[in-house]
């Protein structure tokens, strides 16, 4: 027996080739369940995409959920998760949280009115457009006349214009105030 195991211990060393590298690093991206923060990471592994969005979201529920965003599939095996393409997008669900699909035609529109200073005579306009829960465009008008209204108002039509008409990736338009 003693023979059998020296002999097995010197065949191990010649085996340490078939030893599989580490998984390296792969680009995905993560988003909360209502699609208001987004964030792009880095993982090699499921545990890893768990471990860097609960850091990079502030997430301190113990208890997380991975699904494909697209679908609300599960993702729970690294199997799974290995059989993904990079930039898979997933979302990460909280204990109580269900995944929903975008709402299509979801617009919401905001006006705000509020004077800087109790003589001014129109005030100042805040417009905010959220569409689908993602994007949001937002305008502030300081009205200080009728003229620089109407120049105001015509700058942000072109801009509301330009931002409703181009593809969802609105992130190349030079549009004033973008922030999502």
């Amino acid at each position: 027996f003693i023979a059998i195991m020296e002999y097995a211990k010197a065949l191990v060393p010649s085996f340490s080739w078939l030893a599989l590298p580490a998984a390296q690093p792969r680009p995905f991206k993560m988003t909360t369940y209502d699609r208001c923060q987004r964030i792009g990471l880095m993982a090699s592994s499921l545990e890893d995409l768990l471990s860097k969005t609960k850091d990079s979201l502030f997430l301190t529920c113990p208890l997380l959920t991975v699904v494909l965003e697209e679908d609300g599939t599960l993702v729970e095996s690294e199997d799974f998760f290995c059989s993904l393409p990079n930039n898979t997008q997933f979302m990460v669900l909280e204990k109580g949280q269900e995944w929903a699909p975008v709402q299509v035609g979801d617009f919401k529109l905001t006006f705000d009115l509020y004077k800087l200073h109790p003589k001014d005579f129109i005030g100042c306009l805040n417009i905010k457009a959220r569409l689908y829960g993602m994007y949001t465009v937002s305008y502030d008008i300081e009205c200080m006349g009728a003229k620089h209204f109407m120049v105001e108002f015509a700058e942000l039509l072109g801009s509301f214009i330009a931002f409703m008409c181009c593809p969802v990736s609105c992130a190349d338009i030079p549009v004033l105030g973008v922030f999502g």
